[in-house]
C-alpha cells in the first residue's frame, strides 16, 4: 500500500529543503520570483534537461554536492 503525500506536507517538505539549500531569505526570494512569473516546469525540464537521463542527472547532481 503506497501513501500519498497531502499537498501541505509537499509543500512544508518542499520549503524545508529550499530553506536548507538556499537559506531562509534566498528561499523566500527563489518562491516569490517563481510566483510572478508563469513558470511551466514540464517546458523547462524539455528545454534545460532533454538530453539528460537518470544516471547522468545523478553524476551532475554528485559532482554539485561535492563543490558545497
Amino acid at each position: 500500500m503506497t501513501l500519498t503525500k497531502t499537498d501541505t506536507a509537499v509543500r512544508c517538505e518542499g520549503m524545508s529543503l529550499l530553506v536548507k539549500g538556499l537559506g531562509e531569505v534566498d528561499a523566500e526570494r527563489f518562491v516569490a520570483l517563481i510566483s510572478r512569473e508563469s513558470f511551466d516546469y514540464t517546458e523547462w525540464r524539455k528545454i534545460n534537461l532533454e538530453d539528460d537521463d537518470v544516471r547522468s542527472l545523478s553524476r551532475k547532481a554528485m559532482e554539485y554536492a561535492r563543490t558545497l
